[in-house]
């Protein structure tokens, strides 16, 4: 899986109006590889993968190729396009409900986050792996306005 880092400010430059965009966070399109898993009581009932199409500090839209009920709980994996130390990989696995979906692509309100390596090989990388829990989250490459846990 490749990642993308083609990022732009999804969120207009003018005020807010009834019928315009309302959502307060500010939204990145960036196109990355991405893994869910759509759970029940924790046993997986679907999976699959796509690419996201936005993300915010508060949600992720990103391309199913099915209809992914909304209300359901998933748990997605995100590859990240910065490395730990500039060695390991990263992933930034989310979990959240679905607020939206049309069958193609769907749209779920992030619950709660964090980052993991993936796949970290080498000693150098699992030497850089191993102080990875006392970085703060803005000196992993993400937006600093995305990397808040609410």
């Amino acid at each position: 899986m490749t990642a993308s880092a083609n990022i732009q400010d999804e969120r207009p430059d003018r005020p807010t109006t009834i019928g315009g965009d309302r959502r307060g966070e500010r939204r990145y399109g960036i196109q990355l590889d991405i893994r869910w898993k759509l759970l029940h009581r924790r046993r997986v009932l679907d999976s699959g993968t796509g690419r996201t199409r936005d993300l915010s500090s508060h949600g992720i839209l990103f391309e199913t190729g099915r209809l992914v009920p909304t209300g359901s709980h998933l748990e997605v994996s995100v590859s990240w396009p910065a490395l730990l130390h500039g060695v390991a990989a990263l992933k930034l696995v989310a979990a959240g409900r679905v607020i939206r979906s049309d069958g193609t692509c769907a749209a779920i309100r992030i619950t709660q986050h964090e980052f993991r390596t993936a796949g970290a090989n080498s000693d150098r990388a699992k030497a850089a792996t191993s102080t990875s829990a006392s970085l703060p989250l803005w000196n992993l490459g993400a937006p600093a306005n995305f990397i808040r846990n609410q």
